[in-house]
């Protein structure tokens, strides 16, 4: 292996596990519902990750009263309760500390007349204002399922490691099988038909990025290759499970009770338009790269299997520790 493909594999492992130590991919959500006449119960939900949770909070008018705050540690979330005296109508709230992170916030906050108003916070508007926001249309889902993509380094980081992998008469059957069993699993978690813990399958995707790698280097080495060799089946039973980490975010936020299909089926969109976007901008730059330098290639597999490798093993150990210590 050259001095420059070791290079690059330092650098695009650092590369990746620095995003992944900056961004948590699950966004955060705040919830704010009027019990009876200026007097609120406050839902408060962090993901949390083997770092810990990030440092936001929300903070409120200085007119609130905050009182009988309980503190719950899930698998995968902190979660804090507690009630809130003031008025809120009319008023902002803020995320402290939001913008100095990668993440977003999702605000939903009904009064006591039924009249629901929700938004989305990120680290350049970290402030809300309750009596400008509106109801987060379904056409904003679309925004969120292509943000959500491309902030998903694990699943972005499977996808390039199979175009790596497949033969490119093959590309297409199995990106539209992953695509087709990651939109079907989707819909069911999101629908609330089926489930699977969280960490199980954020586990399970991360080991999925660690056998692309593998298989990677059986190919290059000269051995066959199981996820080349039969395509687009693999790739569909993987994608099933990658289809159920799309959904974790989608169940955060949560979908419009009067148009959830046709929410779901924006978030699935933007999902879907960033993941092509992705592929071409790789597909591009590796016929750039042949172009050029066409004894590099496999050079650059084997790269990106030790990329693939490393990464889905530093995410796999960090979400099992977590799994074990939270």
């Amino acid at each position: 292996m050259t001095v420059l493909i070791r290079f690059v594999i330092i650098f695009f492992c650092w590369f990746f596990l620095l995003v992944a130590h900056a961004h948590e991919i699950r966004p955060s959500y705040l919830e704010i519902v009027e019990t009876r006449s200026e007097l609120y119960a406050v839902t408060w939900k962090q993901p949390v990750s083997a770092r810990g949770k990030l440092a936001i909070s929300p903070v409120f008018p200085e007119i609130c009263t905050q009182s009988l705050q309980q503190v719950r540690l899930v698998k995968s979330a902190i979660i804090e309760t507690f009630s809130l005296n003031c008025n809120l109508q009319n008023k902002s709230i803020e995320i402290q500390g939001l913008d100095r992170t990668l993440t977003d916030v999702y605000v939903r906050f009904e009064s006591i007349d039924g009249n629901l108003r929700t938004g989305v916070l990120r680290p350049s508007s970290r402030i809300m204002s309750l009596e400008k926001t509106k109801t987060l249309g379904v056409i904003s889902y679309l925004t969120i399922g292509i943000q959500h993509i491309l902030s998903g380094w694990d699943h972005l980081l499977f996808v390039f490691a199979l175009i790596l992998l497949v033969k490119p008469n093959k590309i297409l059957a199995c990106v539209t099988a992953f695509t087709a069993a990651h939109s079907l699993t989707l819909g069911l978690s999101a629908l609330g038909h089926f489930s699977l813990p969280s960490a199980a399958v954020e586990i399970t995707v991360a080991l999925s990025i660690i056998l692309m790698g593998i298989e990677i280097l059986k190919q290059l080495r000269g051995n066959p290759s199981l996820t080349a060799r039969l395509g687009w089946p693999v790739t569909f039973a993987i994608g099933l499970v990658h289809g159920l980490g799309f959904a974790g975010a989608l169940t955060e936020i949560g979908l419009p009770e009067q148009s959830k299909l046709l929410a779901l089926l924006f978030f699935n969109l933007g999902v879907e338009i960033g993941q092509l976007t992705v592929i071409v901008a790789l597909l591009v730059l590796g016929w750039l790269l042949f172009r050029l330098r066409r004894n590099t290639i496999n050079q650059a597999k084997f790269a990106g299997a030790y990329i693939a490798g490393i990464a889905g093993t530093y995410w796999a150990i960090e979400r099992v520790w977590l799994f074990f210590t939270l």
